[in-house]
Formats: C-alpha cells, structure tokens, sequence
C-alpha cells in the first residue's frame, strides 16, 4: 500500500488491489489499516468522506481533507501511474 503524503500526523494511502473502484484515499494513524478513514475523489477536485472508521476528528479529517483538495492533481496522477484508469466517485 503505497503512501502519497503525510499530514499532521496521519498517513494519505491507497491499497494496491482496489477492483475497478473509484479513485479515493485511505487516512490512517499508526497501523490500523483496517479502520482507516476512506475519502473520495470527486470530479471537481474536491474530497468528501466515504465513512470515518478511523474515528478522526472532525477538525483534524477537515483540515486534512483542505489540504488534499489543494494537492488533488498530485492524488488523482498518482493513481492514474499506480492503477491505470480514473474513475471518480458519482
């Protein structure tokens, strides 16, 4: 799984097998890949949240969430290299 960024504290990851679904994130502290909050990529370069089981509050997921709105170019070009095709959630 590779790592794009860190922020604040918190790793940005995207799995390796991620079966055709569309482009998002993963947010998660420490280990607990399992738990990790997951974020999609909107078309319009925005993030919104798909489910926060990494229980992240809610300033921190929204700052966190500002600063890869302003770096979703970096996100979605990165995915495109790891994955191969774009598709954006809605």
């Amino acid at each position: 799984m590779p790592k794009l960024f860190e922020i604040m504290g918190y790793k940005i990851i995207i799995w390796s097998n991620e079966n055709g679904e569309p482009i998002h994130v993963h947010v998660v502290k420490g280990k607990l890949y399992k738990q990790a909050t997951k974020l999609w990529l909107l078309s319009d370069g925005t993030f919104i949240i798909a489910h926060n089981k990494g229980r992240i509050p809610k300033k921190v997921l929204s700052d966190i969430i500002e600063i890869l709105n302003i770096n979703s170019d970096s996100v979605l070009n990165f995915w495109l290299t790891y994955h191969g095709y774009k598709k954006f959630y809605q």
